[in-house]
């Protein structure tokens, strides 16, 4: 079993950086390949990035450029750093962790509760 806990969102000005952390605990095999989803309101769950063990990221083409996923091991926590944050990018964002299902391509089983970003115009 995984626990995922979110912190760091927030209400920011448009133009704005936020930095999500995630804080892993259990089993270090569920967390073999952590990232992090974004729920919009009426909108589906969307990928944003994930992490894999060995450091390498891969993100959805959509979001690369504003967003950077970084994880530090010493810490087993999860970092999510938002630049140039648009009033599109307003909503709930969760942490996701799972074992190599996740890293190929799979489902993650574990989440967070999530942390909600506001972004104001």
């Amino acid at each position: 079993q995984v626990q995922l806990v979110e912190s760091g969102g927030g209400s920011v000005q448009a133009g704005g950086s936020l930095r999500l952390s995630c804080a892993a605990s259990g089993s270090t095999d569920s967390t073999y390949c952590m990232g992090w989803f974004r729920q919009a309101p009426g909108k589906a769950r969307e990928e944003i990035a994930k992490i894999y063990s060995d450091g390498s990221t891969s993100y959805a083409d959509s979001m690369k450029g504003r967003f950077t996923i970084s994880k530090d091991n010493a810490k087993n926590t999860l970092y999510l750093q938002m630049n140039s944050l648009k009033p599109e990018d307003t909503a709930m964002y969760y942490c996701a962790a799972d074992g190599t299902w996740y890293c190929g391509g799979g489902y993650p089983n574990y989440w967070g509760q999530g942390t909600q970003v506001t972004v104001s115009s």
